[in-house]
């Protein structure tokens, strides 16, 4: 992680990815994959993951809200979002929130690094541009 991240993780304490990111790794990740497929892959991945739990889940809305504590026993609120772009492609995109006030030093910069991470792994296979 950068030095400029963590000089703005001192005060921001939320992060979140978009497809007009400059970040590269926060950019939206794009699959083909139907939705249906993408949630089940999606939130069987997610569940998966140590550390992180699973506090609700909206198939319709296509949302997963997780929930993290750091090290520094802060809590991180994050919001997965599975989007339908076409019939036979969809996009995932985060947000990441600490809670409290100051900042968080990058933690929800490298959440969203972390779970991209293991979603990409899981389903590399099918990333698309």
């Amino acid at each position: 992680m950068s030095l400029k991240r963590t000089l703005v993780g001192l005060f921001r304490s939320h992060d979140g990815t978009s497809d007009r990111a400059k970040d590269p790794t926060l950019k939206t990740r794009y699959y083909s994959l139907t939705k249906d497929k993408a949630w089940e892959e999606v939130s069987s991945t997610l569940k998966k993951i140590p550390g992180f739990k699973v506090l609700h889940e909206v198939e319709s809305v296509g949302e997963i809200t997780l929930e993290k504590r750091t090290a520094f026993g802060r809590t991180l609120d994050i919001t997965v979002s599975v989007l339908n772009t076409t019939p036979v492609r969809c996009g995932v995109d985060m947000y990441s929130a600490s809670r409290g006030s100051l900042g968080d030093l990058g933690a929800n910069y490298r959440v969203i690094q972390r779970l991209y991470a293991s979603l990409d792994k899981k389903l590399g296979k099918y990333k698309a541009d």
